[in-house]
């Protein structure tokens, strides 16, 4: 028999997945409720939905249509949420400007993204009125200024402010095919020009809905609702800020917005907001709990997923320590971004310590309307037995569905209909992934596979470590092999030798938890370790410096 389709009765309405649907709910269940920008400004969800509307009437009069581009550049802040919303609200599509790309990137990403209007902070003025006449498709600018003062640097068409505070505050925010593209924004690969990816309305509604589901309907740890206090230390630039802003909007939970990321501005917020819930790249949280700050701060119950690059053993230990509910997320900017949590299922929450920490640090369980699998060099799919390794691929409703203006890496991107990730790793009989390394970084030594992942676990759970990267460096007899790079704790700088560092790897081989040949040769100790502009760890800079 033949598939029924549905067969709709004519004055049926349509409901198409939009952005516009998700500010429905705070308006209604939490109005009062307060979005807080550090501490300078706060204001209710029925205030923000106005600014909203206000915002939308004033793109309006600057010709801002549907399929136009908005572009912003901004430190998180409550003005970049009322474009998360009132930009793609309109059906014009929001492209939010990493602001740490170099200066080269940044006018490519500008261009080739065919921004026509740019609203940019006070404090990248001077970046972009050293580049105004290399912008080809933007026709205004408009200053976002904490100020308020003048600025004599650009001359621009207006302040954000002074053009919201004269208009209306309703719109009638129009209906649209729910695959209209709502937003775009370029990878931070270190390889090559930066790739904008895009996602519509509907992956953005749905991959808000499957993070619901993941953080609020499975129990596991550390369970959200709209009594918890949200605060991104994910830039907003980057993959809508992991797409938490238009869940904790839906939810009208109360929102913390702390501008450019300092350590102190940021610890202060947790503790005057009372924060329960963050997320951000494992630089970060090492960065905040080595900050003098820290100590004088009661940290216990804040929940933080830990995303970006791999947590690893030690910096989970010293978090959980500080009463940090840490575990990890995994995405990517291509997959909107959330594939997995590593939410510990019911029967985990009464292990110890030492066994949860091994599940907080695991890739995590795929959320729901994610298909994760591993497959061969010929695209087989592997088994999940924990033990069998291949590439990541996955499919969900929100991935992606190419790179914009390059039909090849797009068809790279997805052969044969599965979206790599360019990690490589296993999947566990329970559901975890736990990815073991990428592609381009597993160091090849004498024919032998070594993760750089585990080395670098390995060495973080040295008390005197406090960051550390391993890649593979050339070698005449091997091909390659394994150099250490640790920072130590500012406690232990005087103490620990290069030495000691490497006869804690020897000691891991000697008791079999690590290949003898998976020794590095030599660890160096360093102040610092280069970042990506997002705080990964940059690990083609790091081959520069060391080959």
């Amino acid at each position: 028999m033949a598939l029924q389709p549905i067969d709709p009765t004519p004055s049926a309405y349509n409901y198409q997945l939009l952005i516009k649907h998700l500010l429905t709910p705070p308006l209604i269940y939490a109005p009062d409720q307060e979005i807080v920008y550090r501490d300078r400004f706060r204001y209710t969800y029925t205030e923000f939905g106005k600014r909203v509307a206000r915002l939308a009437n004033a793109l309006s009069k600057m010709d801002v249509g549907r399929g136009d581009t908005v572009a912003i550049m901004d430190w998180d802040s409550h003005r970049y949420l009322e474009c998360f919303f009132a930009v793609p609200m309109m059906g014009a599509v929001l492209h939010t400007v990493n602001v740490r790309l170099s200066i080269e990137q940044l006018v490519y990403t500008i261009n080739h993204a065919e921004d026509d209007i740019l609203l940019v902070n006070e404090e990248f003025l001077p970046l972009i009125a050293g580049v105004k006449d290399q912008l080809t498709t933007v026709k205004k600018i408009i200053l976002i200024s904490d100020s308020g003062g003048e600025q004599r640097i650009l001359s621009v068409d207006g302040e954000y402010e002074a053009i919201l505070a004269g208009e209306m505050e309703s719109y009638d925010f129009p209906d649209f095919g729910e695959n209209t593209r709502a937003t775009t924004f370029y990878t931070t690969g270190t390889t090559g020009l930066p790739k904008g990816v895009y996602f519509s309305h509907r992956q953005l509604v749905l991959h808000t809905y499957g993070i619901i589901s993941a953080l609020s309907a499975i129990k596991s740890q550390a369970n959200i609702d709209s009594e918890d206090v949200y605060m991104p230390i994910t830039p907003m630039f980057h993959v809508h800020a992991w797409g938490v802003p238009y869940m904790m909007t839906m939810l009208g939970s109360k929102q913390v917005y702390p501008g450019r990321y300092e350590p102190e501005m940021l610890l202060k917020l947790v503790e005057t907001e009372k924060v329960t819930f963050s997320h951000c790249v494992p630089t970060i949280m090492n960065m905040l709990l080595n900050s003098p700050s820290a100590k004088d701060i009661d940290l216990k119950g804040w929940k933080v997923i830990i995303g970006g690059s791999a947590m690893s053993v030690g910096l989970c230990k010293t978090a959980l320590e500080h009463g940090i509910n840490v575990y990890t997320g995994y995405g990517m900017s291509e997959t909107c971004p959330i594939l997995t949590l590593a939410g510990l299922k019911p029967h985990m929450l009464e292990w110890d310590v030492e066994d949860q920490i091994k599940i907080r640090c695991r890739t995590g369980l795929p959320i729901p309307n994610v298909l994760l699998e591993i497959v061969d060099q010929e695209g087989n799919i592997l088994p999940h037995d924990g033990k069998a390794t291949g590439e990541v691929v996955a499919r969900t409703p929100w991935l992606t569905q190419g790179y914009l203006k390059d039909w090849e890496k797009s068809e790279e991107l997805w052969e044969n209909g599965w979206l790599h990730t360019g990690d490589i790793g296993f999947i566990d009989e329970e559901g975890y992934l736990q990815v073991t390394d990428r592609l381009k970084d597993v160091i090849k030594t004498g024919g032998e596979w070594i993760s750089s992942l585990t080395l670098e676990d390995i060495i973080s759970r040295h008390p005197a470590v406090s960051e550390a990267a391993v890649i593979g460096v050339p070698d005449e007899k091997w091909g390659e092999r394994p150099l250490a790079l640790v920072v130590l704790r500012q406690e232990f700088r005087d103490s620990v030798t290069d030495e000691e560092l490497r006869k804690f790897f020897i000691d891991h081989a000697q008791k079999g938890i690590l290949p003898k040949y998976g020794v590095p040769d030599k660890v160096v100790i360093t102040d610092s370790i280069a970042k990506t502009s997002v705080g990964k760890i940059n690990k083609k800079e790091l081959r520069k410096q060391y080959h």
